[in-house]
């Protein structure tokens, strides 16, 4: 069954990166898994590459996890 995680990591733009949303709320286009990190620090979530890996926190969605097309 799935469920809603906090923040959500959507497909590859055409461009290259991905839209990441936590909670409805539109935190940036991220490139790399820092860039999430940043961005959920940000928003007040003391965030680490666990929290990315973790699925109760982070759904992936479009391509697969990690995954961020380009060369960046």
């Amino acid at each position: 069954m799935r469920y809603d995680a906090p923040i959500v990591i959507h497909r590859l733009s055409a461009t290259g990166g991905r839209r990441v949303v936590a909670r409805g709320q539109i935190l940036g286009l991220a490139y790399q898994d820092a860039d999430v990190i940043e961005f959920l620090r940000r928003a007040g979530v003391d965030a680490s590459e666990e929290v990315v890996d973790d699925p109760a926190w982070v759904e992936w969605r479009g391509a697969k996890p990690h995954e961020w097309g380009g060369d960046r």
